[in-house]
């Protein structure tokens, strides 16, 4: 729970800004003079701090001064009664996050309040991600999701077998990055990783590049030449796109893997082959199998060890960290540590935001960042504008079908129909207003009190 810390000597003010402030869920301490509330500084973990500039025993300038030296990350809001500019200014230079006049007008310190914890989380969330960049190799498998830890997990243990492995995903998932971390676990790290996309070779010459050709084979063929097959010899093939080969060329590939041998197109010699093959689809080999475009023995053979990347739609805990990722790689680590930030809406968007794309659209978006936008920060509307500037607007985007629609409501008892309209009634309302409990209640005409209780039973998300 956030808490903030009310360091006022006068008992009417503590008491006001604590029932206010308790009335929209903060758990809240007060203090009388500033010596009291640097003790509590020291004894509970505080995320804001409203100072009162005249009190007794500590001027709370130098108060002030005091919470800067020794917390660092506590944001404080600085209060007077008898405020001049003057005064608002040395405080600013001390850093203060705002300055209040009294007598306070309740609605402004709870907007203060809530612009200096969003900016005390941005600031937060900004330095953790930064940590946890490091621009290492391009190939490197970014995300922290659970989803992206369990491909991780099976690449770790499968790699450091020899055992076929087949990567499925939807386009711009990484499917080749999973292929590379493969190869680098394993063996025959060493050795060539080569890879065949399958789907831009035409049927006439796949044969050729898998496998090679003798001189005189065919009118092009004006010297020997080896294929990937034996390219890859000692290390790994990767076969991109394979759900688009031609189910000659699949037989051929079929009967390599079988034999591990080749022969080359025009030539007579068989030729041993040592590679670990890896192949990758966006298809759903089955279906293609069932409808009798992909030869259902290559698929069991290729297919010892699945594994599924997930969209990026399903990875919301990564988005924030592969976009600052791809920000740094394009525009410049310092670069873009020193000058790119997204507000809460802005993030809200990225986490809800369809990708289509996946992490390949993503990138697109951090350079479009760059140049659309490159001295920052990025609003809701900055990002809004970014986005439908991509293939898939966000007024593109499908909705949620597991959520019900008037059809299934009015299929309820009275009871449940109530509930569940009610409850993705609040559920729009309090996204509409920032999750901000009060400001949702005036909005929709009940009582904060109301609203809390109603929260509390549909197990409803707000911004505290």
């Amino acid at each position: 729970m956030t808490t903030i810390l009310i360091i006022d000597d006068e008992p009417g003010i503590r008491r006001t800004l604590a029932s206010i402030l308790e009335d929209e869920q903060y758990k809240v301490y007060t203090a009388e003079d500033a010596v009291i509330g640097l003790d509590i500084l020291n004894r509970k973990t505080i995320d804001l701090v409203l100072l009162d500039v005249l009190l007794p025993k500590l001027g709370g300038l130098e108060a002030l001064e005091k919470i800067r030296q020794g917390w660092t990350k506590i944001e404080v809001v600085v209060m007077s009664g008898h405020g001049n500019v003057d005064m608002a200014v040395r405080a600013t230079k001390l850093g203060a996050f705002d300055f209040l006049e009294k007598p306070l007008s309740l609605d402004k310190v709870l907007t203060v309040c809530r612009n200096a914890l969003m900016v005390q989380h941005l600031k937060e969330e900004n330095q953790n991600l930064k940590k946890s960049i490091v621009l290492k190799d391009r190939d490197e498998i970014i995300g922290i999701s659970e989803a992206i830890k369990q491909v991780k997990a099976v690449i770790e243990q499968a790699a450091v077998s020899d055992a076929r492995i087949l990567i499925t995903g939807e386009n711009g998932t990484g499917k080749e990055l999973v292929a590379r971390a493969i190869h680098r676990g394993s063996s025959r790290a060493g050795k060539a990783f080569i890879e065949v996309n399958c789907a831009a070779i035409p049927d006439t010459l796949i044969e050729s590049e898998l496998f090679g050709h003798e001189k005189g084979a065919f009118t092009d063929a004006v010297a020997n030449r080896k294929g990937r097959f034996e390219l890859a010899a000692g290390g790994t093939l990767f076969l991109d796109e394979i759900g688009d080969m031609s189910l000659t060329a699949q037989a051929k590939v079929l009967r390599a893997i079988q034999e591990q041998k080749i022969e080359r197109v025009g030539g007579e010699q068989t030729i041993g082959v040592d590679v670990r093959i890896v192949a990758a689809t966006n298809k759903n080999l089955l279906e293609e199998c069932n409808a009798g475009r992909f030869r259902q023995d290559l698929y069991f053979r290729l297919n010892v060890i699945p594994i599924a990347m997930p969209p990026l739609r399903e990875r919301a805990d990564d988005i924030l960290l592969l976009l600052f990722h791809f920000l740094q790689e394009i525009g410049g680590a310092a670069y873009a540590q020193d000058k790119i930030q997204f507000d809460d809406k802005a993030v809200r968007i990225l986490k809800t935001y369809h990708w289509p794309g996946n992490v390949r659209e993503l990138r697109n978006i951090a350079e479009r960042i760059l140049v659309l936008y490159p001295e920052g920060p990025i609003g809701e509307h900055a990002l809004t504008d970014i986005l439908q500037k991509s293939p898939a607007a966000l007024g593109n985007q499908p909705k949620n079908v597991s959520e019900p629609g008037i059809s299934e409501i009015l299929d309820l008892n009275y009871t449940e129909a109530k509930e569940t309209f009610e409850k993705r009634y609040l559920e729009y309302q309090l996204s509409k207003n920032d999750g901000i409990i009060n400001r949702t209640a005036e909005a929709i005409g009940i009582y904060p009190s109301n609203l809390h209780t109603k929260v509390k039973k549909y197990k409803l998300r707000t911004e505290r």
